[in-house]
């Protein structure tokens, strides 16, 4: 390992932390990661041509070849996580965790959000969730600038939550709630309800607070061993909340009497906003502030997106999915306003569902026969499965497939539902829509 103090000190001598030099270096320490068909230190050099102050490298004699600018260190992606946990350590400031199944990249926003409202927050950008993105995160709190951190963890195996709470030291944590994601790393529902419960087991341990989501039946006993805990959205819970209307956006009246009109889709974001008020409130956000933050909130990143095309109303929900956010949102597409026979679904293959894949496909199928939709396409080999239950369900093995479809069927005056795993990437289909 490389020596943590002097490390550290290049670290508070750099603008940044860089992982990839297609992204700007100006002053930044890098590090040289090893990828499965890549050495990072060959990237190195580059990074410092680019403007990097210092480099990480897993090559010796790169490195003193200038020691000023290099430093050795046997693996760089460790150096880079006990870096990470050692300026976690110096910072005095509440850390919020954020993990679940489905929702948990919308609920960070939607917190964020609110909880800018009060305080200077620094939080997961994107996607960077895992053994790379929080350490990153972590790096770029600076201590007098954010006030809270917002660390989103994401995992497909047991142990994976442990592991980043390890890194993040966390002093709250909220699950937004556990789902038939990532089957196949974690080996089943209950599975994925120990892996993700790795979170409130360590809050417990360190005395931390748990954000619970009463809805969801497992998350209360998950988060019984935590001493302090923050429950929403029942009517009974430390903030209640009221969904009073899905159909198409979500309007809701909060614990304060507060209505929200919200600029997201569907009934399974209701939860998302009251975990974003609960939070909000619980750090001392005022109730009007906590409303005029939500209700302005914009989905993005193809996340609950509602769009109009020229010809058609879309939602597009094409970044992820599993069987419970498919099954959440064909739900509450179906019982949006307007004729039946003019809404469309588009669905792409669910990715890492192991060996369950063939049995959830099969029972998508069956839920979208139960549901009244006037045209309903299927992407990919494993959805097969569930065309093979309807013959009315247009299939096609690939996208291009779809697209050439699509071309020649112009849809005109639909409501159109796209989504898929992110692998899909259902959403080039829009600009045919």
């Amino acid at each position: 390992m490389a020596d943590l103090g002097a490390l550290y000190a290049r670290f508070q001598q750099s603008s940044a932390v860089s992982t990839d030099t297609r992204q700007p270096q100006d002053g930044t320490l890098f590090f040289a990661l090893n990828g499965p068909n890549f050495r990072g230190r060959d990237f190195a050099p580059q990074a410092l041509a680019k403007g990097a102050r210092y480099a990480v490298v897993d090559d010796a004699e790169l490195a003193a070849t200038d020691p000023d600018r290099y430093t050795y260190a046997p693996d760089p992606l460790v150096a880079l996580q006990q870096l990470a946990l050692h300026h976690r350590r110096q910072l005095i400031v509440p850390v919020l965790a954020i993990t679940g199944s489905n929702g948990k990249t919308t609920t960070k926003e939607l917190v964020q959000a609110v909880l800018s409202q009060r305080l200077r927050v620094q939080y997961t950008k994107g996607n960077l969730n895992n053994h790379i993105g929080v350490p990153l995160t972590l790096l770029s709190i600076r201590p007098g600038e954010h006030e809270l951190a917002i660390i989103e963890m994401g995992a497909n195996h047991q142990g994976e939550i442990e592991q980043l709470c390890q890194l993040a030291e966390p002093t709250h944590g909220l699950i937004t709630n556990i789902g038939k994601a990532h089957l196949e790393g974690f080996g089943g529902v209950e599975g994925i309800a120990k892996g993700k419960g790795e979170m409130f087991r360590f809050l417990a341990q360190v005395g931390g607070t748990a954000f619970v989501n009463t809805l969801d039946a497992r998350l209360p006993a998950l988060a019984a061993p935590v001493a302090e805990r923050v429950s929403y959205p029942g009517p009974t819970d430390t903030y209640p909340a009221r969904l009073l209307s899905a159909a198409p956006e979500v309007i809701l009246e909060l614990f304060s009497g507060d209505l929200v009109d919200a600029r997201i889709t569907g009934s399974y974001n209701f939860p998302n906003l009251a975990a974003a008020a609960a939070v909000g409130a619980h750090f001392g956000v005022p109730a009007t502030a906590i409303a005029e933050a939500l209700a302005a909130y914009e989905p993005s990143n193809n996340r609950s997106q509602q769009m109009r095309t020229v010809r058609n109303e879309l939602v597009l929900d094409a970044y992820n999915a599993n069987p419970s956010s498919m099954a959440a949102a064909l739900s509450s597409f179906a019982s949006r306003p307007g004729n039946p026979a003019a809404k469309v679904v588009i669905l792409g293959d669910m990715f890492e569902l192991g060996t369950e894949s063939e049995d959830e496909h099969r029972s998508l199928g069956r839920l979208v026969q139960g549901l009244p939709f006037g045209t309903v396409i299927l992407i990919g080999p494993e959805l097969a499965q569930a065309a093979a239950l309807d013959s009315s369900m247009l299939h096609f093995s690939t996208k291009p497939e779809a697209a050439a479809w699509l071309l020649a069927n112009s849809l005109t005056n639909r409501q159109i539902l796209i989504k898929g795993s992110r692998g899909m990437g259902l959403e080039t289909l829009v600009e045919l829509l």
